[in-house]
């Protein structure tokens, strides 16, 4: 059994690949019953879901026909309108060109697919009229809202966007799903331990009972163990850390402070790395958000390689929260379209791209500087996963290289990107 994005590339080994003791798992493949229990994402490597036309007969929809198209133009390095009869014949793709005509029409109607998905109105531009656009022209401007899993996600994943958006007139909200406490280090806490901005009327506490609280919580640390669960003082000081660092980037992108939403939905708060299931507390705050602001646009993170889980039960919520809310007929659903980001840790396949936001260098360093802001986050993160760059570094490798693959198979050249898929709720 096996899930997840990060697992494909091994389970095609072992099912795929010549068995070898190297993959102990590819020796299955001699046994007479063994059967594969595995999702989507862990399958994804394997031929007949990343080239199905090369396993059988293949329906040719426009996204089937792109997803050939580009997956070939990047192994033969060939921009896309450059591909030739033979190379479709030469790559188990004679199907296709039965099916579509000559190379020279699909490459054509591949191209234009591409081209489309590349707007910097992501909010929908409203003065262009084509159906192709990644967004509807109307209404404008749009309500947007983020949803963030932790309070960084936004300016990390979707920092050039989210400024856009902002820039081009639309209502932008951040919806912090959790607070993210656990990510701040015992060592951050004890270097700004001694500021006192905020502490009476977060804990309605006076001033001498603030100092008490202070020196009760430097205490405990100095006397903590590694495997020793933070007190709720502890928690409560590392959730305003990031909740006035995630305040600092909506001021940064200009948004006003009544816009960004904490929600600290529950199933997070265990003080553990372990958090607990979604439950219906943490759905009915995001039906009660929702229904308050109505918005045109969702954003959600969509990128389940978070090393806690904690992006995948966030978009659960939100997915549960839009059910609830469908099912009640809600007017406003109905015009709500729910794009979705990847997080710090993969991007989306570029045969998946529904929507991809250029940048320019200037925005990317703006968006670098806006991470920044994140100082808790910088230097030294807990749980990084096996990736061990700092997250503003990640960003930018990811977006430049989304730009790069654009270019590589014939589009303009930028210097990066931000990618979004549309979900169909």
């Amino acid at each position: 059994m096996a899930w997840g994005q990060t697992k494909a590339p091994i389970i095609k080994k072992a099912v795929e690949e010549d068995d070898t003791e190297d993959v102990p798992a590819s020796l299955l493949q001699n046994h007479d019953d063994c059967t594969f229990v595995i999702d989507e994402t862990c399958a994804s490597e394997l031929t007949r879901f990343k080239s199905p036309w090369l396993t059988g007969e293949c329906e040719w929809t426009d996204t089937m026909m792109k997803r050939a198209v580009v997956n070939l133009a990047l192994k033969l390095n060939k921009p896309v309108l450059s591909l030739t009869n033979n190379d479709y014949n030469d790559n188990g793709l004679s199907d296709l060109l039965v099916e579509k005509g000559d190379a020279y029409e699909i490459n054509l109607q591949a191209f234009y697919l591409l081209r489309d998905s590349i707007t910097g109105w992501p909010g929908g531009k409203p003065t262009e009229q084509r159906t192709s656009h990644p967004e509807r022209p109307e209404p404008f401007p749009k309500k947007a809202v983020i949803f963030s899993p932790h309070p960084d996600d936004d300016i990390i994943s979707m920092g050039g966007t989210f400024m856009r958006l902002h820039d081009q007139g639309h209502e932008v909200h951040v919806a912090y799903q959790t607070s993210g406490n656990i990510a701040v280090t015992d060592e951050f806490v004890t270097r700004f331990i001694d500021f006192a901005v905020g502490f009476e009327n977060m804990f309605d506490i006076d001033e001498t009972k603030s100092k008490k609280l202070l020196d009760d919580a430097t205490t405990f640390l100095k006397t903590k163990k590694s495997t020793e669960k933070d007190t709720e003082e502890i928690r409560a000081i590392k959730g305003l850390i990031r909740r006035c660092e995630a305040k600092a980037t909506c001021k940064y992108v200009g948004l006003k402070e009544e816009h960004a939403h904490f929600m600290n939905l529950p199933f997070y708060e265990t003080g553990t790395i372990e958090k607990n299931p979604m439950g219906e507390a943490d759905v009915q705050k995001t039906i009660d958000l929702l229904n308050e602001l109505q918005p045109q646009q969702i954003y959600c993170a969509g990128d389940f390689a978070d090393p806690h889980g904690t992006h995948k039960v966030c978009f659960d919520v939100v997915i549960e929260a839009l059910k609830a809310i469908k099912k009640t007929k809600a007017k406003w659903i109905d015009n709500c379209w729910l794009w979705l980001y990847k997080g710090a840790w993969q991007e989306w396949d570029i045969t998946e791209i529904e929507m991809a936001v250029p940048m320019s260098p200037d925005q990317v360093i703006k968006k670098r500087h806006g991470i920044f802001i994140h100082q808790s986050q910088k230097d030294s993160v807990p749980f990084q996963g096996s990736d061990d760059r700092e997250f503003w570094q990640r960003a930018e490798e990811r977006n430049a290289n989304t730009a790069k693959l654009y270019a590589q198979l014939g589009l303009t050249q930028y210097a990066a990107m931000e990618a979004f898929v549309r979900w169909k709720f």
